[in-house]
């Protein structure tokens, strides 16, 4: 039996299904079986539907493809090369060459196993672990959504609000963040998105009746969503129905249930798991090619194929372009001000005086907890960047999150230019959402508990991986927290988080630290930013007798050394950092000269120059007392093997705070006992 057609649509079809087989083939690794059943799918989409410009890759109106199903990673590479996509706009050079795809999975390739964003132009975000693509693809509508309600005036609908295609596989359905996020997509309405699913019913252990029967297309119309069914990937008329019906948008967002065959074309392997994820094999390759009345060599792409392209995607693409950059310089002439800003959003900048308004804030008073100086700080912030926008996991009155000027307003079905976003008790799909704001050059923030880190750390680490400048706003920071006990009381977390690469954490101190902290996060355009804060009140410590929190821009600092020389060294972060000075007070009243370092974050201090790190950690001083209410996990390096530490090696209890830094050891009284014993005192 043989597909052979003379067809350029099937021809340009199995030409993205060969390159696929070809580069996992040689790359000896890969997923071949979703490229082989999607390709007819994915060609549809590009070359009819996607408003996409290849010479203009970053052209702020494009429509949004999102590969979800990031293992497939060939079937997004055959696109972007096949249609002729560059590097930069109006550039030359493709984002991805015939040369790249040889190399798939090979290092300095661009062509990595799965998508990375800033790594290949084209790919929208990283995508690889199950359902992070699709909860991105969320807040990529949103970002849309809330665009165009903020900027778009009379006269000039379209300038902004894009649409966002996602392609989904069976895992990214059964994830919990993606149902997390459909729910999410189908409450705020949100017409703008459609998620393309590919129900292949194969996954790596097998059929997924192993372990998924439920009615998909039912549980999304539960969810607020329009289902549309395609029952054979290899129907174009079919699938071009879907995306008509996505344009004749009800203000839902769609799914369209494509039934596939993985492995298509495949004769051994095609409908097994076999075909998922590994190579074919070279008699396997050959069958499926025979099978598509293909006969070029390996990596081919007939010309009349790339013609094809630049006749449908690039020529449609170019003609877009022009209308939407017409409209733009008309747009930009009629409002200056509001173009002005959208151009610092696109280049993922901040206005020229954000800053000054932050630092003149008066961060001195009575004790105050550092989440509540946090919510009057972000408020100043938001204030000074319009595109600031955030919210909680339901716990906005405890984050202390909610953006309170008077037109900030709440992102809702049928309100889509509000600041302020209830993402429900979601904080995975929250997470991802703001990936997918910040991906679209909003700089969005989120919000819940620290503990709960736990439940968003895949996509807090995507943050990182992409270099996004989400926001993280986590309250109720340790044991501090008090009576809800110990599921609530982070321990471990702080470890986890700084192990994170390229991720700022702070912890600060006083309203003074979390300004500097506010400001030291804002500043960043590359990396993510935790800020962890306490619910109990902590005190303001007077900035005339101490060091000035300037230092937090360092990472850490001397915050008190009353005498010329330093017998010992108390190092503190957070609402410990009172315990520090205590225990230095009695310590200098007992003859012993102690120096006190506020270290609120260790990624900064870290990079900060030898000398500067010697100065407030000097080696010649090794008896070091770190006082941290968490697991005293990587301490040892600002400690040495001389140092002490005073914390939590174990999970919290459920009791008023100040009982339980009593009942665990965390006081003035053991830190100074400490310390005498270091010196035999």
């Amino acid at each position: 039996m043989s597909l052979a057609s003379t067809s350029i649509s099937q021809l340009a079809i199995n030409t993205i299904r060969t390159l696929s087989m070809d580069a996992v083939q040689k790359a000896n690794s890969g997923h071949p079986g979703t490229p082989m059943a999607l390709a007819p799918v994915a060609y549809e989409l590009w070359t009819n539907w996607l408003n996409y410009d290849p010479d203009h890759p970053h052209w702020p109106a494009r429509d949004r493809f999102v590969l979800s199903c990031g293992h497939a990673s060939m079937l997004l590479y055959s696109l972007l090369h096949l249609s002729g996509v560059k590097r930069s706009d109006g550039g030359e050079e493709l984002s991805v060459s015939i040369e790249d795809i040889r190399n798939f999975r090979q290092l300095h390739s661009p062509c990595a196993g799965h998508p990375e964003f800033g790594e290949v132009t084209g790919a929208e975000t990283t995508t690889g672990p199950l359902g992070q693509g699709c909860a991105n693809s969320v807040g990529m509508a949103v970002a849309a959504r809330w665009l165009a309600a903020r900027y778009e005036r009379p006269g000039y609908e379209g300038l902004l609000n894009h649409r966002v295609f996602a392609l989904l596989s069976d895992g990214d359905v059964m994830e919990g963040v993606g149902c997390e996020a459909a729910s999410l997509a189908g409450h705020l309405r949100l017409g703008n998105l459609c998620w393309i699913y590919d129900d292949n019913r194969i996954t790596i252990e097998g059929s997924t009746d192993l372990a998924f029967t439920e009615n998909v297309g039912a549980r999304f119309e539960a969810l607020g969503w329009r289902v549309y069914y395609v029952e054979d990937a290899n129907d174009l008329a079919s699938l071009a129905g879907g995306f008509k019906s996505f344009e004749a948008s009800d203000a839902r967002p769609l799914l369209i249930i494509v039934r596939s065959v993985i492995g298509y074309g495949a004769p051994k392997k095609q409908n097994t798991a076999a075909a998922h994820g590994a190579p074919l094999g070279k008699e396997e390759v050959a069958a499926a090619k025979a099978y598509y009345g293909w006969s070029e060599p390996e990596f081919a792409v007939p010309g009349e194929v790339a013609e094809h392209f630049r006749e449908t995607i690039g020529r449609q693409g170019a003609e877009r372009y022009l209308a939407w950059a017409d409209l733009w310089a008309r747009y930009r002439a009629e409002f200056p001000k509001e173009a002005a800003e959208l151009k610092l959003i696109w280049n993922r900048e901040l206005p020229s005086d954000w800053e000054a308004a932050v630092e003149s804030f008066d961060a001195s008073g009575k004790p105050n907890a550092t989440r509540n100086w946090s919510g009057k700080i972000l408020n100043v912030v938001a204030d000074q960047i319009p595109w600031l926008v955030g919210g909680s996991a339901d716990l906005a009155e405890s984050n202390k999150s909610l953006i309170e000027s008077a037109d900030a307003g709440h992102f809702a079905a049928g309100s889509h230019g509000g600041r302020n976003f209830h993402f429900g008790v979601r904080e995975h799909a929250m997470a991802s959402a703001c990936n997918g704001m910040a991906l679209s050059g909003l700089r969005p923030y989120c919000a819940t508990f620290f503990v709960f880190t736990d439940y968003l750390r895949p996509a807090l680490r995507l943050s990182a991986l992409m270099h996004l400048p989400v926001l993280y706003i986590m309250t109720h920071d340790s044991i501090g927290l008090g009576e809800d006990g110990p599921t609530h009381q982070p321990v471990e977390q702080l470890a986890a988080c700084r192990a994170i690469p390229n991720l700022l954490v702070f912890r600060p101190a006083d309203g003074a630290e979390t300004l500097q902290a506010y400001a030291a996060a804002i500043a960043e355009s590359r990396r993510p930013s935790m800020l962890v804060l306490t619910r109990q009140n902590v005190p303001t410590y007077d900035r005339q007798k101490f060091a000035s929190a300037a230092g937090v821009r360092q990472g850490g600092y001397v915050l008190w050394q009353p005498q010329p020389h330093c017998d010992v060294i108390l190092i503190g972060t957070g609402s410990e950092l009172e315990i520090c000075l205590q225990a230095a007070e009695q310590l200098l009243a007992a003859g012993i000269a102690p120096r006190v370092v506020s270290l609120p974050c260790w990624e900064l201090f870290d990079e900060q120059p030898a000398e500067y790190r010697e100065s407030v950690l000097p080696a010649a001083c090794t008896r070091r007392i770190a006082v941290e209410a968490a697991s005293d996990f990587g301490w040892h390096k600002y400690l040495g093997t001389s140092g002490a530490f005073v914390g939590m090696n174990s999970f919290g209890a459920s009791a008023p705070y100040d009982k339980l830094y009593q009942h665990f050891g965390i006081t003035t009284d053991r830190v100074v006992a400490t310390a005498r014993k270091m010196l035999g005192r």
